[in-house]
């Protein structure tokens, strides 16, 4: 018998399983990446040696008003650390400046004050200004330019009105974006309802292109690409995060050099053999990323590629925030798959509904595949509505998926599927 830990919200979960069933574990290396440096150094090291750019505090020299974009409560960004150093390199430079630390909540909801100081610390906190970004409210926004795809570029006035445009964020593989961080803080994090819908369009979604680790010709990237650049970005940080959330890599300067050396030193990492099963096992990697079924697709569409002929999906996620968007949940317990995915299918790419591309997402995985959801705090009323099969622990689900698939089934384990890259 193996037992398999699973990340599971602030813990894990074990998973027992006969040796006989057990095919293989899919660990990504970037989780057995080890460095000598501490976190602090190795954010120090990267500030002091940007990528293409000069020095953050050679930048802020005469910049009076400065914007730092930072991700939201739904990110494992460690910004207790690095939002501090960022602030001391810009002081460094420009001592005066009125800064605005603008957290990137795309169309997620607002971040809450307990929330900002357990990510920032109390500090930040209590004595920097800190705005929430609101996807909603117009009257925050400003028209800036048409993106490649035609949308309109809408994003918050804080990007535009300062001297000084900084980001930061983490590298990790993204289902469609290809990798986040870079790009992603401005196209999602801060822009209007209608350009992060259109950005996430199900025409945008359908492209072969639009993947995990691929960024050359993926029609989501270019228009994230475009928009950070239109508004100047002038210098970006991202980190790459360990199992454990701590940091073991940091990439700073240039929006596209510093942010494409991030990404391939991910890829290098991530990359996992593709093997399949009759059965997939995953999760997205605990807390923060687990808290809501919204983020769910994340770490199904890992598995989907590992899940053989009409193969078992099951997914760990805590959900203690719920659904994660009402327009989700409606869309995705609206009838049959069959028939929500050609719903969706017809929505032009300006009448993108919020969460869509989660649906989207969801239907073409469950149309191929069931998949059981282990939760401990979603009602498993609602994970039936939502066209899922609930279940409360992973042995409970391995055992209804050997029921769908019998006893002999071969199973495929990625504890990490978010974390994971699927090679050939």
């Amino acid at each position: 018998m193996e037992i398999i830990k699973i990340p599971y919200y602030t813990s894990t979960l074990d998973l027992h399983i006969e040796e006989k069933n057990l095919k293989a574990v899919l660990y990504p290396g970037i989780h057995e990446a080890k460095t000598e440096a501490t976190e602090e150094e190795i954010v120090r090291k990267a500030l002091a040696n940007p990528i293409g750019t000069k020095r953050l505090s050679e930048i802020a020299k005469g910049k009076k008003k400065v914007t730092l974009v930072t991700s939201d409560h739904t990110r494992a960004m460690p910004s207790k650390i690095t939002l501090p150093i960022l602030l001391e390199e810009i002081r460094q430079g420009s001592p005066d400046a009125e800064i605005t630390i603008l957290i990137a909540t795309g169309l997620h909801r607002k971040t809450t004050g307990a929330e900002q100081r357990k990510m920032f610390g109390d500090t930040i906190a209590d004595n920097e200004v800190i705005a929430v970004h609101d996807a909603f409210n117009d009257e925050k926004m400003g028209y800036v330019c048409k993106l490649p795809s035609g949308a309109e570029f809408v994003v918050n006035h804080l990007a535009v009105d300062c001297d000084l445009l900084v980001t930061e964020g983490f590298i990790e593989p993204h289902l469609f974006a290809g990798f986040s961080g870079g790009r992603k803080s401005i196209l999602p994090g801060i822009c209007s309802q209608e350009t992060v819908n259109e950005n996430h369009s199900f025409k945008a979604l359908a492209n072969s292109n639009s993947v995990a680790g691929i960024t050359d010709g993926n029609p989501v990237h270019e228009d994230m690409i475009f928009a950070a650049r239109k508004v100047n970005v002038q210098f970006t940080f991202n980190v790459a995060l360990d199992a454990n959330k701590k940091i073991i890599a940091a990439f700073a300067g240039d929006l596209v050099e510093s942010h494409r050396i991030g990404c391939d030193y991910i890829r290098g990492l991530a990359q996992v053999p593709k093997v399949t099963g009759d059965i997939v096992i995953t999760s997205n990697g605990g807390y923060p990323l687990d808290q809501n079924l919204y983020q769910a697709p994340k770490s199904a569409s890992t598995a989907a590629l590992c899940a053989g002929e009409n193969g078992v999906i099951i997914i760990c996620a805590s959900c203690i925030d719920g659904i994660g968007g009402d327009h989700f949940a409606k869309m995705i317990s609206d009838g049959a798959i069959d028939e929500i995915n050609e719903r969706i299918s017809k929505i032009p790419p300006k009448n993108t509904i919020p969460e869509q591309w989660c649906v989207q997402f969801i239907a073409r995985i469950i149309k191929k595949h069931k998949v059981i959801l282990v939760t401990t705090y979603l009602d498993h009323n609602i994970v039936r509505k939502v066209n899922m099969i609930p279940a409360s622990s992973p042995d409970e689900a391995l055992e209804i998926a050997y029921g769908i698939k019998g006893k002999d089934a071969q199973v495929v384990v990625i504890p990490d599927g978010v974390a994971a890259l699927i090679g050939d």
